[in-house]
């Protein structure tokens, strides 16, 4: 305690003996820090009975500013008392030297005196210890509450002791108690002050209002008593590291349930030391304010930023290709792990195989094919009930089942595991939550995706239903648009190949072989066809072309073009003139009234808004006609790749045949090249996807194929495997078609010519000459079936033709007659009247022989006609029965 300065005199008496034995029992020290005295100003000092002031204590030093020397012997009045006071200050001094006690406010003023150590002001709020100065405030002037009592010198005479304190102090003390009051008990924040035990002393109303109970029952409790245990042990390692190292706190979260409520609250904590007046630490104070609603927008705020990336996502990744598994892979590649832990899709099988009401679409029962599965638990099944599904089975969804609802409705599901307790059993209790979302495009159900969520994992809400249907739509419609274009890509690729050859066509002189690759799914059908086209006289059309474009236009105008050549083929044109024909045709397939114009003039004449609405249709090709008796090709190209030659023993090569334009183009004629092919020679037609692609230039592609075709293998098929598996022949990016042919010519032995003059005698010897060459080939039994025909062309030659008459037996699958001769008139075929006695002759040759023509040549024309052989099985026309049918 502050010492008072007083003059005690000893007493005598059992009084004196009483009051020292009391003495005895009191043990005298000094208060500890953080006494009242640290905070308020108080001062004593005494008035001796001359008025003047005889003693000084330290603190009034400081509260005054004026040392001891300087203070003591002189007036109160006249040193501190402003002069328009002094004069009630001396009269109230008299009162006080009459032995009357006084207490009162006085304004007092500290005299101007500089440069003091230890100077002190009564203005100053700040507290000062008991040992040094607390600043230097040097004319300041203040109010001092004064408390005096009269005392007594030893002499008998009066004095006074003086008890000042600084009003300022007071008040700023008072102020300070109304901003603590303020924060304790109008805070809307919560507010502990704990003690150096870490149990709370005080705590505000906020803080009872939200845990319940009166302000005045939380003291002693300790954080263990409101939070959950290992937040608890948490905010008590903070707040003992708080006490020992003075370091403040800021924004701690602290999680935990609010008493009588099981919900999930977020608190932010700030805690910092509180310290007594002369610096030592009395606490913590902590201030708790409730986030929970600042954590749940800035929940919200991630989810919709994770929902908006996840839909760029989809954006971007899904449906990048037009393949239907590919596409719900790409669905299930966005969705897992970022917005589930498993996922499938399951599309109706009906749609996949092309029927676009397949039964049970309606309710949902109808058969669904599980195309993709993905997840990110390992080892984990699929809630659906019954057994696991594995990807690319056929199943159904039981009637009653929630997915089963989901397609029905074509309404999202939300399913938890205690609806569906089979899908519960099967996972072993692994799944929480699942989507149940139908895929809807164009509003068709298409299928059904399924989102699941493990136990640990936040349950789907309506903001994850949103984001499902959205994932959901988008993949549906590129899987539909999958579905349509396979369906399309199936169909184009069904015709297309109804228009192709048979596997092994067969030809006179020719062994052929042949390959066609078409595109894979991700690319549209191409126009690329080949065709192996008998003509007569052992004579074969080989004919690749291919349809600029894709899908199923180019497959279409294909099947019109591969048409046309087969037509003209049998018109027995020449190369070149039917290339000019079909470039005709081509030009005339994207007309929009759909006639051919084939006139130069007529297409001139055509307005300008049908030019606008007509296609333009474009196509190369290679035809080339070989003549197995002379082993000769004459090729025509319409802007297609060059024919390659293997001769046996050389390097293969290419031939050079002009390109000539593009079928469609028109307006320049087509170039024929006529090449002798040496027996046992390779022959290769093929297209641009054989030796192209985005990897690999044309140029090179053509040197790897010439590669591949050198020294080729006795087998045919084995040449094709070998070419298709040394080039690129797997990108997809275009049809391939292939076609080869080795030359077998047809033997000497197998030919007889004659030629003949013009002569009636001719006739007799034709017939001579073919039972003589049927005899050598053992053909006997046609002798006189061919005897017959023979005479009647030949007859015919002399009356109608001109110039010498040649004639030739050619034996191969079957035996072929024809019959030259100069003129240019064609023979035609009519049916006599029954009065006729001519006319009936072709007639005849049509009802004996298995095909007849004619055909022009340079030098006149050909008329032919072709015999089964016996061995073949088919049984010839009596003779005698043809002749009879005509009459």
């Amino acid at each position: 305690m502050s010492e008072i300065p007083a003059k005690a005199t000893e007493q005598d008496g059992p009084s004196g003996d009483a009051r020292g034995e009391a003495a005895d029992d009191v043990m005298w020290q000094s208060s500890p820090p953080g006494s009242i005295y640290d905070y308020i100003r108080v001062a004593s000092f005494s008035i001796g009975p001359d008025g003047l002031i005889d003693q000084w204590s330290l603190r009034a030093e400081r509260l005054f500013g004026v040392s001891a020397e300087d203070a003591v012997g002189k007036d109160p009045i006249e040193a501190f008392v402003a002069p328009g006071l002094r004069s009630s200050g001396h009269r109230k001094m008299a009162e006080i030297l009459d032995g009357r006690e006084w207490t009162g406010s006085v304004p007092f003023r500290a005299p101007a005196r500089s440069g003091e150590p230890g100077a002190g002001s009564a203005g100053s709020a700040e507290p000062a210890d008991a040992g040094g100065p607390a600043g230097s405030f040097e004319g300041s002037e203040g109010i001092a509450e004064v408390y005096v009592m009269p005392t007594e010198t030893e002499a008998g005479e009066r004095a006074a002791v003086c008890i000042v304190v600084d009003v300022r102090v007071l008040r700023q003390i008072e102020t300070d108690l109304a901003a603590s009051q303020a924060i304790f008990g109008q805070s809307p924040f919560g507010f502990l002050l704990f003690g150096t035990d870490l149990k709370v002393q005080r705590a505000n109303r906020r803080f009872a209002a939200v845990f319940g109970g009166g302000v005045d029952e939380h003291r002693g409790r300790t954080v263990h008593d409101y939070l959950p245990r290992h937040e608890a042990d948490r905010m008590a390692a903070a707040l003992k590291r708080v006490l020992e190292t003075g370091d403040s706190v800021t924004d701690m979260q602290i999680v935990g349930p609010a008493p009588g409520s099981n919900e999930r609250r977020h608190w932010s904590i700030n805690l910092y030391r509180v310290h007594s007046g002369s610096g030592r630490p009395i606490g913590i104070a902590g201030l708790g304010t409730d986030v929970t609603r600042r954590h749940a927008a800035a929940r919200e705020a991630a989810h919709a930023r994770r929902n908006l990336a996840l839909l760029n996502e989809a954006g971007a990744r899904i449906g990048n290709s037009l393949d239907l598994e590919t596409t719900a892979r790409e669905l299930l590649d966005v969705a897992v792990p970022g917005f589930c832990d498993l996922a499938s899709v399951d599309l109706y099988q009906g749609l996949l195989d092309g029927d676009e009401t397949p039964p049970g679409l309606a309710d949902g029962s109808a058969e669904l094919r599980r195309v993709a599965f993905a997840s990110a638990v390992a080892d984990a099944p699929f809630p659906d009930g019954g057994q696991p599904i594995d990807v690319g089975a056929v199943h159904r969804f039981p009637f009653t089942s929630p997915c089963a609802d989901a397609l029905r409705a074509a309404r999202p599901r939300i399913v938890s595991a205690a609806d569906d307790g089979s899908a519960s059993r099967l996972t072993g209790g692994l799944i929480q939550s699942t989507l149940a979302v139908p895929m809807v495009a164009h509003d068709t159900v298409v299928g059904l995706a399924q989102f699941s969520r493990t136990k640990g994992s936040e349950p789907f809400g309506e903001r994850d239903r949103a984001l499902a249907v959205e994932l959901a739509a988008r993949a549906a419609v590129c899987i539909d648009n999958a579905r349509l274009y396979r369906r399309e890509h199936e169909r184009a690729l069904i015709l297309q190949r109804s228009l192709l050859p048979p596997d092994d066509p067969e030809a006179s002189g020719l062994d052929i072989a042949c390959r066609y690759l078409p595109g894979n799914a991700a690319t549209e059908v191409g126009g690329d066809w080949f065709d192996v086209i008998e003509l007569p006289g052992h004579r074969t059309a080989l004919v690749v072309g291919d349809v600029m474009g894709r899908g199923l236009r180019a497959a279409v105008a294909m099947g019109e073009l591969r048409t046309a050549v087969r037509t003209l083929a049998l018109l027995d044109l020449e190369p070149a003139e039917v290339l000019s024909a079909l470039d005709e045709i081509a030009r005339g397939l994207g007309d929009p009234s759909g006639t051919q114009q084939a006139t130069r003039a007529a297409r001139q004449t055509r307005s300008a808004n049908e030019t606008d609405l007509s296609e333009v249709y474009l196509a190369t090709c290679v035809y080339a006609v070989y003549d197995a008796v002379t082993r000769r090709c004459t090729f025509a190209n319409a802007g297609h790749l060059p024919p390659v030659l293997v001769e046996p023993g050389e390097t293969p090569l290419m031939l050079d045949v002009p390109p000539g334009m593009p079928l469609g183009v028109g307006g320049e004629p087509f170039e024929e090249v006529e090449v002798e092919l040496p027996e046992g020679g390779l022959l290769a037609l093929y297209t641009d996807g054989l030796v192209e692609s985005r990897d690999h230039p044309l140029d090179e592609g053509l040197k790897a194929f010439v590669r591949a075709l050198d020294d080729p293998a006795p087998a045919l098929e084995d040449v094709c495997d070998h070419v298709l598996n040394t080039l690129d022949t797997h990108h997809g990016e275009d049809d391939i078609a292939l076609l080869m042919a080795r030359i077998q010519g047809l033997p000497a032995e197998n030919v007889g010519d004659w030629t003949l003059a013009r002569d009636p005698k001719s006739v007799g010897r034709a017939r001579e000459l073919a039972c003589e060459q049927l005899r050598s080939w053992d053909l006997e039994p046609l002798c006189d079936t061919t005897e017959l025909l023979v005479s009647e062309l030949v007859t015919n030659a002399l009356r109608y033709g001109e110039g010498d008459i040649r004639v030739r037996l050619l034996l191969d699958r079957t035996l072929v007659c024809e019959v030259w001769d100069g003129g240019l008139v064609q023979p035609r075929r009519r049916r006599a009247r029954d009065t006729d006695e001519g006319g009936r002759g072709l007639q005849l040759v049509g009802l004996l022989s298995a095909a007849w023509g004619s055909r022009r040549t340079p030098r006149g024309k050909t008329v032919w006609f072709e015999m089964p052989l016996p061995e073949s099985g088919v049984e010839p026309m009596d003779a005698a029965e043809a002749l009879l049918s005509l009459f």
